[in-house]
């Protein structure tokens, strides 16, 4: 009787295991869906994309003239002013890393235009409605470039 209760109660524990596992590899898969929703509107300029991957309560957070600079979901969409076009050759961008604890995570992404690259750090929450980012720390820098030596003619 006792090797009976012992196999049911690793059973259960194998079963609630294999549930946890499940809800982490999902949530993060929806977390990867709302960066990828966040990407997609960024490289197209479609603000519908980009405010569907934002939380109301979203704020960008950047450092610029020894200052740090708060800019609030309304303002940044206002940054949209075109209809979406298609993403430029010239553009892409990648998620880094993603970190889940229980209903938040972070996120790194980074965008890499013609001369700048974008690392966007994110704060992520899950909500009854799925996962929302609900901040965002930004910073950007030139590509560096290397000169690399001709060969000379003798």
């Amino acid at each position: 009787m006792r090797k009976v209760l012992l196999f049911i109660g690793l059973i259960l524990l194998m079963l609630q295991v294999n549930a946890q596992t499940d809800e982490a590899t999902n949530d993060w898969h929806l977390v990867q869906k709302t960066l990828n929703l966040y990407l997609d509107g960024m490289g197209t300029s479609d603000s519908i994309k980009v405010s569907k991957s934002f939380h109301d309560s979203w704020q960008l957070k950047y450092f610029e003239d020894d200052k740090i600079n708060i800019i609030k979901k309304p303002k940044y969409l206002e940054r949209f002013d075109s209809a979406p076009h298609a993403k430029s050759a010239k553009w892409s961008g990648r998620i880094v890393f993603i970190d889940i604890t229980n209903t938040v995570a972070v996120a790194k992404v980074e965008i890499s235009t013609i001369k700048l690259l974008f690392t966007d750090y994110f704060n992520l929450m899950k909500t009854s409605d799925g996962w929302y980012i609900v901040d965002k720390i930004s910073t950007r820098s030139p590509h560096r470039t290397l000169e690399t030596p001709t060969a000379s003619a003798k």
